[in-house]
């Protein structure tokens, strides 16, 4: 009698839905890597905030209160960390604030140097919303998929 824990060909997967149910499919390559570039640009906003307003171009010498604005971004570095569809949709909404502080002073800062920060934090919100909308995307994607798959193995 075969192990139902163990992997089954393709062919007799759809035929029982009990292995969908003991053995779910690992999330796809490409889930995983908006996973990891939702986290990594939202970690890199994080830091370029802090290092921006408190050593490379702070808008007072020696630091500014305005390092502060990082913290709305800690909060869903946990969302995200635990893959929390719900966290990917409200922050693909959310980084559009540090978007437009990025255009914003890219285009009216004197400083070269604040203006290069600032175009790095364009970027850096332009990849987290492409890493949350695509995330989001394949997520339904896939769960569509095994809906089907499910609704075809009961029949």
């Amino acid at each position: 009698m075969p192990d139902r824990l163990t992997p089954r060909p393709r062919s007799q997967r759809s035929a029982s839905p009990i292995f969908l149910v003991i053995n779910p499919s690992l999330p796809p390559a490409s889930v995983t890597a908006t996973r990891w570039l939702a986290v990594g640009s939202l970690v890199g906003l994080i830091v370029l905030g802090l290092a921006w307003e408190l050593w490379l171009a702070p808008l007072r010498p020696g630091g500014s209160w305005f390092a502060l604005k990082v913290l709305p971004l800690v909060v869903p570095l946990a969302g995200l960390l635990k893959n929390r569809m719900y966290t990917y949709r409200w922050v693909s909404l959310l980084v559009w604030l540090y978007f437009t502080e990025g255009v914003v002073r890219a285009w009216s800062d004197t400083n070269g140097v604040s203006q290069v920060l600032a175009l790095i934090q364009v970027v850096l919100c332009l990849a987290l919303f492409i890493a949350c909308a695509w995330h989001v995307r394949l997520r339904l994607r896939n769960a569509a998929d095994r809906a089907r798959s499910l609704e075809g193995a009961t029949q």
